[in-house]
């Protein structure tokens, strides 16, 4: 077999590849989503030891909201499987802001940066202000029984 056709036959598996993968991720937020309470939210990820630079360390994702805690998915994982989960009760709200610099490239148009306080310390959180909202409403709703630490 000459070598052109060997090229061409790589190419072609290696289109298949793509195109099936961007249906895997298609799917995979169709399932997400299919339960409500998905929205698009982006999580700063530190490099360890080291502090956070303006625009740097944001992944992009998806946020659910399961009972009594938020699910972080990665946009293009193909695991269904959150990467990171806060619950509620250790989740505390301080403060938001706008991006800076760099960062309006790095996350979705219009999302504003939430810092939140956890047990393991800050994280940011970028979304849009109607799912601020959400968001706001959801830490301040708990069940009733449910104690929150401040």
């Amino acid at each position: 077999m000459p070598v052109w056709r060997w090229l061409v036959d790589s190419a072609g598996a290696v289109l298949l590849l793509i195109l099936l993968y961007g249906v895997l991720l298609v799917v995979r937020r169709r399932v997400l989503s299919r339960h409500g309470g998905t929205f698009e939210l982006s999580v700063r990820l530190a490099a360890r030891g080291k502090p956070a630079q303006a625009g740097r360390g944001w992944v992009l994702g998806l946020g659910r909201y399961d009972n009594s805690s938020l699910q972080w998915f990665r946009i293009f994982s193909p695991s269904a499987r959150p990467k990171l989960r806060w619950t509620r009760v250790e989740l505390h709200y301080i403060s938001r802001r706008d991006p800076v610099d760099n960062e309006s490239f790095a996350l979705y148009d219009g999302h504003v940066i939430v810092e939140c306080r956890t047990p393991q310390g800050n994280v940011e959180l970028a979304m849009s202000p109607s799912a601020l909202t959400g968001f706001q409403s959801w830490l301040e709703a708990a069940p009733p029984g449910t104690t929150r630490r401040h």
